[in-house]
Formats: structure tokens, sequence, C-alpha cells
């Protein structure tokens, strides 16, 4: 069973990565905007971070009281925190520096 989610997992995140990831790597190669270098460190942040500091900080964000979880639960009527979105989110930020830095 737990490779059943595990699969699901690195499923639905490489997924969404590959979405997210060229988009944004395009625009970094190509991009001439000034404010381009805050956009690179706002994307290469999950790489710096230890990852307890991030999962800190993610559990802070998707929690009942924290501003992603109360979006969550007004547009879904479900919790973030501890279900498989929030752990597909969560892969999604920790993975995005690995995969728009090579692209």
């Amino acid at each position: 069973m737990e490779i059943l989610v595990s699969m699901k997992l690195a499923l639905a995140a490489t997924a969404i990565l590959v979405l997210v990831a060229f988009p944004i790597s395009y625009w970094l190669a190509y991009s001439r905007w000034r404010w381009k270098p805050l956009i690179e460190a706002t994307v290469a942040l999950p790489m710096l971070l230890p990852p307890t500091v991030l999962g800190f900080y993610l559990l802070l964000a998707m929690g009942p009281n924290g501003w992603l979880g109360k979006v969550w639960s007004g547009l879904f009527h479900q919790r973030i925190i501890f279900s498989f979105a929030g752990l597909v989110l969560a892969s999604v930020c920790c993975s995005l520096p690995f995969a728009v830095q090579p692209l």
C-alpha cells in the first residue's frame, strides 16, 4: 500500500513540476526583467533552507490558522494539512529548484 502512495505522489509531483518548471525556467533564461534575480532567489530558496525549517514553514502555512490552510479550507471545505494534496504540494515546493535549475 505504501508503494502505491509513493508512486501516486511521484507521478503527481512530476506532472505538476513539468507544467510549472518549464515556463519558469524558460522565463528565467530569456527574461531581461530587472527583478529577475529576486525570482531566481525565491525559486532557489527551498534548496538553501534545511529540510526541517522548510517543513516547519509548510506546516505553519498549511495549518488551520495558516494562510494556505484557510484558503484551501474556504475553497474545498477540507483540510490540506496531512492530506495527499498537502503531500503533493510540499513535494512540489521542495523539488521545484531541482527541476528549474537544470532546465
